[in-house]
């Protein structure tokens, strides 16, 4: 006898917790004399108290004789329920004579005039594990396949297709009858399911229908045509000498109405032939997909498969011929979905390609300028980080697309500007006969930047790359327009004055006599007394160094310095060379005293004073070593590391281009006439692989043979000495936790009613509650019970196992069970992202955790790969930064979990070089995340894994 969690249910109903049991003479009396509202009601009780693990076999008879003669719809649909939750076997194993009068009244359902309650009948039976209540209403099943609505004839199909796969000695002829009736039926989803029987069940004969009306496939429904698909996909798979009968029926498919079969279509085309006019079609057919498609999750769903098939090297070079097909995808609004298409459409891109896709990147570039949405920035980032890798692979493309990416530098989006500037800055160093265009482009738009940042980087290549004199003297002009009237000092206390008063100009320092409200005198000083007004007329450059930021002001100072070095050397005339030293040197003079007067809301830093300092003393002296230096020196560095990103990136292509040799010279020759049948077959069946994962069955070779792994998680819950020994395996499945609880029962007594009792914390939620049981002494059982997992937090699953102990007249027994600690790492994957993304994301999120490092590990680069190992985190530093012995290391790590949420780390640790070799890493790691959850739980983790490692762990 099967206990109550091994039998087969197919319907669950939720129980509140308030829920109170009624008694049985209670239900019974309510069952007998109650009216319609009161008996379904009673009858709702009965079915959830059985599911519950109660007998009430005593209401059987109750239930037949009062609630079966019903002709409501409602009770009828309720006694469904109840027939297929109910125990229908004595403890001995025979079936209850009850069950014959039960059998009759399905026998009138299925007989009934309304054509719900015959469907919902047969519906039921697709349920029916006995095939003693089975086997009298054969005669019935099968007349319902005649009946004049589809709703009984569809249901009826399946309720043979599920009787011949468990008894099929009751209809032993069901698949000719199907076949027969499938010839003559006309409702489309009639048809889908006696096809579908028809595939399972006997496959030639499906093979038979489907090649008598394979010119009329496109005509068909898209239920139908999804499971024509299914068949030829099987068909070819098992048997590819299969395929050239039906890859024109696959074809037609492409053109199908519905977008569902169009997918599916698109997928078995691209596994059965890897021609390019298959895989062209395919594309094609992908690519109308997510452009006509709006739901974004069908549109990244099927840009995932586009992907996928660049990866073939074959697939790769017609999907070169689709790219500007590709890029109708940009009108999408999801940044998402943008995203994934720009990086698909720049790995395909060719020199053929390349100027057609610029100029759709360039009109995408104009459209963003007039539209303000919040996604607006980040896309336009997009466009700009796109195009200068265009023009990275592509040199001839560079001059087009340099004035279209100046217009960016007078945006308010601080982060698209930046990465222009990044992309000129490479441009002009790497483009000599670009030099002139954007020289001249940078100083159109220089007056029309708005932020210091960009100020600061466009001063440098101005004062790096300006090598005429009237680009110098266009610079300087600039610049005399960006700061305002000079001296600065002089010019502010002017205008301070003419706030106080407005006909005559007042001393420096002069104070203006203000009474307050209560009276009495206040002085105020010229100094402090700025205006708002004033304050948002300033210019650029002034208004920085007004607000304190004087490091623009150190800047500035530096490109002045290369300029009049330059403008020294250019012109031969002392007046005019003193000249513009002068003025040079009068600005950064100007700039030192703004700094220390006070009037600016920050003074001046030590460092930006000694850095404009040491370019006045460079004017003043204007030696050999000091030209070199600033002319020549600055220009290598740049260039230098230019080359090393160059090369960095160079790597990372070629590792990811790596491709394995997938026929080697040795390799025997297969003929396709001599070759087994087995061998031809391209792999996995696609819909056992993809049925596999969704159950969380791994389909790969376990790696593991002697299942340690599995080991380890393993939790025991109950100690050897409790009554009841319990032990869970926790298996995780993505958004799923599977609790696979094995029970021991190690009295000498029968448990009944045996129930474990689960309650989780965090964003944890049981989905349904474990049955109750009977064990026997010494006996043993496997309790399963499923989890659903809502975010990325450290979430516990506690509980108690609780029994009546059979002949006992004590209360109910209860053993408590230890806590399961839900590792988070089996949501965390390694994530890369770029150092501007990086301290973005560090500036917004508000959850910051500090874990002291406290670990007996030895070597820096062992902890950092330490680190890595536990939380699943991607080092962002890269390697070169991290190489070398210098007794300190600093690295910032990024993960993200299967839930989208971001976690950011920073690890800072040293080691004393005075306490000696063998002395632990210090430190600290910063740990930054959206959510506290998230923090605390990566927190936890660090220090878990810190405590654990009993002595130095190498990575």
């Amino acid at each position: 006898m099967a206990s109550m969690a091994e039998q087969p249910c197919y319907t669950l109903i939720n129980t509140s917790n308030d829920f109170e049991q009624p008694t049985e003479l209670q239900l019974r009396t309510d069952l007998e004399k109650g009216d319609n509202r009161t008996k379904i009601d009673a009858l709702k009780k009965v079915i959830q108290m059985i599911l519950n693990g109660e007998k009430m076999s005593s209401l059987l008879m109750t239930v037949i004789r009062f609630v079966m003669p019903m002709q409501d719809h409602m009770v009828k649909k309720l006694l469904l329920v109840f027939w297929e939750v109910v125990p229908k076997y004595h403890p001995d194993g025979k079936l209850m004579q009850e069950m014959i009068l039960v059998c009759d009244a399905y026998r009138k359902d299925l007989q009934h005039p309304n054509e719900f309650i015959r469907g919902s009948t047969l519906r039921f039976l697709c349920k029916l594990k006995e095939p003693e209540l089975v086997e009298p209403l054969m005669p019935s099943i099968r007349q319902c396949l005649e009946h004049r609505h589809s709703y009984v004839r569809r249901n009826a199909v399946l309720a043979i297709y599920t009787i011949y796969r468990n008894f099929d000695f009751l209809i032993p002829d069901a698949p000719e009858l199907i076949a027969n009736f499938l010839e003559g039926e006309q409702d489309m989803s009639c048809k889908r399911n006696a096809f579908m029987m028809l595939i399972h069940a006997d496959q030639e004969r499906a093979l038979n229908y489907l090649s008598s009306c394979i010119d009329q496939v496109t005509s068909f429904g898209d239920i139908l045509q999804l499971v024509i698909v299914e068949l030829i996909y099987k068909v070819c798979h098992a048997n590819p000498g299969e395929r050239a009968r039906f890859i024109r029926c696959i074809y037609n498919l492409l053109n199908s109405n519905s977008p569902a079969v169009r997918y599916e279509a698109a997928g078995t085309l691209v596994t059965l032939s890897s021609a390019p006019t298959a895989i062209r079609a395919a594309a094609s057919c992908y690519i109308e997909l997510i452009v006509k498609e709006s739901d974004n999750n069908v549109k990244l769903i099927v840009l995932d498969r586009l992907m996928a098939l660049k990866e073939v090297p074959a697939h790769e070079k017609v999907l070169q011929e689709l790219v500007m097909d590709i890029l109708r995808v940009l009108a999408a609004p999801d940044l998402e979905v943008r995203k994934k298409t720009l990086n698909l459409a720049l790995e395909l891109v060719n020199s053929r390609s390349i100027e057609e896709m610029v100029l759709v990147l360039k009109k995408e570039v104009v459209k963003t300028n007039n539209v303000e949405h919040e996604d607006t920035g980040k896309y336009r980032q997009l466009l700009v980080r796109n195009l200068h890798q265009c023009s990275v692979k592509f040199p001839d493309v560079a001059s087009t697309i340099i004035p279209v990416l100046m217009e960016f530098l007078g945006d308010t989006n601080e982060l698209a500007a930046a990465d222009v500037l990044v992309f000129v800055r490479e441009a002009v160093q790497r483009f000599d006969h670009l030099r002139p265009l954007v020289i001249g482009r940078l100083l159109d738009v220089f007056p029309s930047i708005k932020a210091m940042k960009i100020h600061r980087a466009a001063l440098w290549i101005l004062g790096e790359y300006c090598s005429t004199t009237e680009d110098i003297q266009s610079v300087m002009t600039l610049i005399r327009q960006a700061l305002g009237d000079i001296p600065i000092v002089d010019d502010e206390m002017k205008k301070a004055a003419g706030e106080v008063k407005e006909d005559e100009m007042q001393s420096v320092g002069s104070v203006q006599r203000l009474v307050t409200a209560d009276g009495t005198y206040a002085t105020q000083s010229a100094f402090s007394s700025v205006s708002t007004k004033k304050q948002e007329d300033r210019p650029p450059l002034r208004k920085d160094m007004m607000e304190g930021d004087f490091f623009i002001g150190a800047a500035l100072a530096t490109t002045l310095t290369k300029l009049a070095l330059k403008y020294i050397t250019l012109t031969t005339d002392k007046k005019r060379q003193n000249g513009f030293v002068a003025e040079a040197m009068l600005i950064m003079a100007t700039i030192i005293h703004l700094g220390k007067s006070g009037l600016s809301e920050k003074p001046i830093t030590d460092d930006d004073v000694d850095r404009i300092a040491t370019c006045l003393r460079v004017l003043a002296e204007r030696s050999e070593l000091m030209h070199e230096i600033f002319n020549q020196k600055c220009r290598q560095s740049l260039s230098i590391m230019l080359a090393a990103k160059i090369e960095e990136d160079k790597a990372t292509q070629e590792a990811a281009d790596k491709k394995v040799v997938k026929v080697h010279a040795d390799d025997p020759i297969n003929f396709t006439q001599l070759i087994n049948r087995a061998d031809m077959g391209p792999g996995e069946n696609l819909f056992d692989v993809t049925l596999s994962q969704a159950l969380g069955m791994s389909t790969k070779k376990d790696s593991d043979p002697i299942g340690s792994s599995k080991l380890s998680k393993v939790t025991q819950l109950t100690g050897f000495s409790d009554p009841v020994y319990a032990e869970a395996y926790v298996n995780v499945n993505q958004y799923d936790i599977v609790l696979d609880v094995l029970v021991v029962n190690q009295t000498a007594d029968t448990l009944q009613n045996l129930t474990v009792e689960l309650a989780t914390l965090g964003d944890l939620k049981l989905v349904e509650k474990p049955q109750p049981l009977l064990l026997a002494p010494h006996d043993f059982c496997n309790i399963k019970a499923n989890i659903k997992v809502a975010s990325t937090e450290n979430g516990i699953i506690f509980g108690n196992i609780v029994y009546d102990v059979s002949g006992a007249a004590s209360d109910r027994n209860c053993v408590v069970l230890n806590d399961i600690h839900i590792d988070i790492m089996d949501y965390i994957v390694p994530a890369a992202c770029t150092d501007t993304e990086f301290r973005q994301m560090w500036a917004e999120f508000e959850w910051e955790n500090k874990v002291t490092v406290n670990t007996n590990i030895t070597g820096l680069s062992d902890y950092l790969n330490h680190v890595m190992k536990c939380t699943n985190m991607k080092c962002l530093t890269p390697e070169k930064a991290l190489s070398g012995e210098c007794g300190f290391m600093a690295a910032n790590m990024y993960a993200r979990s299967i839930f989208g949420e971001d976690v950011l780390a920073n690890l800072s640790i040293e080691k004393a070089i005075h306490m000696g070799k063998e002395a632990p890493v210090q430190g600290h790691v910063r740990i930054r995340a959206k959510s506290q959850g998230m923090a605390l739980s990566m927190g936890d983790k660090i220090n878990l894994s810190q405590k654990k490692s009993g002595k130095p762990m190498a990575a």
